[in-house]
């Protein structure tokens, strides 16, 4: 992938955009923005805490809903020849999941993926006696809902609020590192993070580490001037590992709670950047590696995110274990309507969860993933 990145509609050209222009949030020339311009910027935030809640899904009207309910039965029809409680049989099971695995990758879940699902379920399910059409449509549904459940669930629950708060404790700042290909929005998720935070009452000191595409640092300063937070910079073509440590020793000593740190899109087959990268990850340790990625539709984000590690891997700075991702966040969630596979897929690849997710243009659009929510939309 790669080759038909967005960023041709971008003008982050100094020159060409006066001081007092400071162009929609969104770089997208298509779509308009109700994004706050640098000098309303104060105004726009407000004094309200903005709390990021579950993105929640719409209920479906009822003539959706009686829709489902045709195609359902199409796929359980023919088990209602299935009468009297019986031991479940591989046969029994295996037109079910069929269209189960179909419905699954329409929602952009991987084929691979979809797959392997459906064949835990068809391992979990053989042998149980389960009578009747209802109990076989029924027990699939369960286990898959089940299984997917898991997947979407993390090991280890994600509370940034309260990780911040065990920083704060040992007297240093937490810092989160946005990493990512071109063009998937890593200035526009990090600065809807940063809003976040200092609505909760945090400073946050953002590090322009990008020091590789040209107008990264200025498109960084006009989010700071409009969310009202300072950047450290050293402008262009510097070592960024160094620059994030500089940023980090400079929010310990003037007291900041959080520092959130920029990097240069890279493809994730591009040996010199992934190797710039992991230095940085791996030399300043921060406390969270975000991985920024799209939610669309037929987009490689699953490739992305496993090569991402990869490479993260390979390219091992210094010696120890090296650091991987430790979450996703995944943008342009609200275009998506119900085909919200790709965090499935995402999730399973890296084994690393979504945690936040970016659900349009303006920077109060930030929500927490609710793993029930997505299997309710998945299995619908």
């Amino acid at each position: 992938g790669g080759t038909d990145s967005p960023k041709k509609k971008r003008n982050w050209d100094p020159l060409t955009q006066g001081p007092g222009q400071s162009g929609p949030l969104d770089r997208s020339t298509d779509k308009p923005s109700d994004a706050p311009q640098a000098d309303d910027g104060k105004e726009y935030l407000g004094t309200g805490v903005a709390d990021v809640d579950n993105w929640e899904v719409e209920s479906e009207d009822e003539e959706e809903q009686s829709k489902g309910k045709k195609s359902s039965k199409g796929i359980f029809s023919y088990l209602q020849s299935i009468t009297g409680t019986r031991a479940l049989e591989k046969a029994d099971l295996e037109p079910v999941l069929a269209q189960f695995k179909e419905l699954l990758v329409n929602k952009n879940v991987a084929m691979d993926i979809a797959e392997k699902l459906c064949n835990s379920v068809a391992v979990s399910l053989e042998g149980k006696k389960i009578s009747g059409f209802n109990g076989v449509k029924n027990a699939v549904r369960g286990a898959l809902e089940q299984g997917l459940t898991r997947i979407l669930t993390p090991k280890q629950s994600m509370d940034i609020l309260r990780d911040i708060k065990s920083s704060q404790a040992q007297g240093r700042p937490y810092v989160i590192v946005f990493v990512g290909v071109n063009g998937v929005g890593k200035s526009t998720s990090l600065s809807k993070v940063c809003f976040w935070l200092k609505s909760q009452g945090l400073k946050v000191l953002l590090a322009a580490c990008d020091t590789f595409r040209s107008g990264a640092v200025e498109q960084l300063k006009t989010h700071a001037a409009r969310l009202d937070v300072p950047v450290y910079e050293k402008g262009y073509n510097k070592d960024a590992a160094s620059i994030a440590m500089d940023a980090v020793k400079h929010a310990q000593s003037n007291h900041f709670d959080v520092v959130l740190v920029d990097t240069a899109g890279r493809m994730q087959d591009n040996e010199p950047l992934m190797r710039a990268l992991s230095k940085l990850v791996n030399l300043n340790n921060p406390d969270l590696v975000l991985f920024v990625g799209e939610a669309l539709v037929g987009n490689d984000s699953i490739d992305q995110v496993t090569k991402f590690n990869q490479a993260l891997k390979e390219t091992a700075y210094g010696s120890g274990q090296p650091r991987l991702i430790d979450g996703i966040m995944l943008t342009k969630f609200d275009t998506i309507d119900d085909k919200v596979g790709a965090a499935v897929s995402m999730v399973y690849s890296t084994g690393q969860p979504v945690v936040l997710v970016g659900v349009g243009q303006t920077y109060t659009d930030l929500k927490k993933l609710n793993a029930h929510n997505i299997v309710k939309l998945l299995l619908r």
